[in-house]
């Protein structure tokens, strides 16, 4: 038997007053939180409520009875659908404030430690144009938004190169000027999708996995060199090859032109051997004096110049004198271990993927860095009291872990190798606060200091350092 489809009420004259997780606002009916994406405090609006819990509910507007002072208008014509840049209604120094108080709330609540104060944030300069590398899907029918399902028009459904619909793996909207990724992006994605149309190439259906155009890479770097990476579904040798020619033709400023086959299930091409078409296998980035050797599966910051202030805040957080054995774990490709590296003794990089490795390798010898040893393997295995025995006891440990922070096993050694300093770089608040809370019994932190990566987002990375306590306490005494 069906379910009985709930009747979820309208709530009339709402009142937004805070902003929330995930890019949503907030409003309190009757003393329940209601949680409302697309709205800034300020707001008066009439939601319709669509899902509703114990402690809270969460809805859409449906009319806009007063707009805040704070809102200002999108720029871009997919704000609201594709469900990226979901702050561009609000200005960005209060984006940059709502980051800063995020911050400190997540720190304070769930670290429940002494914190000193945090540090105005570092916004970026470029508000759009600034990520570095942009990942596109083909779809065989594009998404309808509502205002085109509303105007009754029997629309047709016609293909789409563009991003995922929030939580519907198999719902694409057609992009047609994207505000993250300098040109050529918009470009190349709108060129590439006239020609395939033109030509009559098959856009993917991942319900029935059939299709010959699939995803598209684009990587744009601060020395203005170009890697475009084509993705088929399927092998079809002369599309293929009438394509990339086109390409090639089209665009002669591209460096990197390559493609590869994935008739996988699913979308990674990590595992996949990738073809150069044209040019170079590799683009490069430039950091201060430092040349990075960027690959089509190796990792890079997506924001180079806020990447560059990130690290620069990780290396200042160090204070390295020159002599000091360096561990940077999560190390990736080694950028922040290669930043690093002539300004101490040596720098000891673990990281769990193989390929990622081997790039922070070749980044050290092409920047004639001959301190740095990397190893590849799981951290909670690799960094052990052997490990460190060989390698040298650290007297910085620099952390950059993925969003779910670090293993209880590597913060327990961390502890027992006792490092003067820890530096955390993270890009989620949440779990460095609980991570800071398991160090805090040996460490106090000392400094904090957020850096916006990502405008017009709610993410935000995270730089703390912290010192031991036995060292504070031996400066106290002097």
């Amino acid at each position: 038997m069906a379910r009985k489809k709930a009747n979820y009420p309208l709530i009339e004259g709402l009142h937004i007053i805070d902003i929330a997780a995930e890019g949503k606002a907030l409003g309190k009916y009757n003393d329940v939180v209601v949680f409302v994406p697309m709205t800034v405090p300020g707001d008066v609006v009439d939601v319709q409520i669509r899902s509703k819990r114990r402690r809270f509910m969460e809805g859409f507007v449906v009319r806009y009875i007063v707009k805040s002072p704070l809102r200002v208008e999108p720029v871009c014509a997919h704000y609201g659908v594709c469900g990226g840049c979901k702050w561009q209604h609000l200005p960005y120094t209060e984006q940059l404030r709502f980051k800063q108080q995020q911050v400190w709330d997540q720190l304070s609540r769930i670290g429940k430690i002494t914190l000193p104060e945090i540090s105005p944030i570092l916004g970026s300069e470029q508000q759009f144009n600034y990520r570095n590398k942009l990942e596109f899907t083909f779809a065989h029918r594009r998404w309808l938004t509502s205002e085109e399902v509303a105007s009754g028009v029997d629309l047709e459904a016609s293909p789409a190169l563009g991003f995922h619909i929030p939580n519907m793996f198999d719902k694409v909207l057609d992009i047609s000027r994207c505000y993250l990724q300098a040109e050529p992006s918009n470009a190349l994605r709108n060129e590439i999708r006239r020609y395939t149309l033109e030509q009559g190439y098959t856009f993917y259906n991942v319900r029935e996995h059939t299709g010959l155009m699939r995803n598209l890479i684009i990587r744009t770097a601060s020395t203005g060199e170009v890697m475009c990476i084509v993705v088929f579904g399927e092998e079809d040798t002369p599309r293929i090859e009438a394509l990339m020619h086109h390409i090639a033709n089209a665009f002669p400023q591209i460096t990197a032109l390559m493609y590869v086959v994935n008739p996988k299930f699913n979308d990674t091409i990590s595992d996949l051997p990738i073809r150069c078409f044209a040019g170079r296998d590799h683009i490069f980035e430039q950091m201060e004096s430092l040349r990075f050797k960027i690959g089509p599966k190796s990792f890079y910051q997506t924001n180079s110049a806020q990447a560059l202030r990130l690290y620069e805040v990780a290396r200042n957080f160090a204070e390295l004198q020159g002599e000091e054995v360096v561990y940077d774990l999560y190390t990736g490709t080694g950028t922040i271990a290669n930043f690093v590296a002539r300004h101490c003794r040596k720098v000891v990089g673990i990281e769990y993927v193989p390929e990622a490795i081997e790039d922070a390798k070749v980044n050290a010898e092409l920047n004639g860095l001959d301190n740095t040893r990397f190893y590849a393997g799981d951290m909670k295995d690799v960094l052990n009291a052997s490990f460190i025995a060989a390698n040298g006891h650290p007297d910085v440990v620099i952390l950059d872990p993925p969003r779910a922070g670090v293993h209880e096993d590597v913060i327990r050694t961390i502890l027992a190798a006792a490092p003067q300093r820890i530096v955390y770089v993270s890009c989620n608040p949440a779990t460095q606060a609980r991570d800071l809370a398991l160090l805090d019994a040996a460490y106090q932190v000392t400094r904090i200091q957020p850096v916006d990566m990502f405008p017009h987002t709610q993410h935000v990375e995270n730089v703390v350092q912290m010192v031991r306590r036995c060292n504070i306490s031996e400066q106290s005494s002097l």
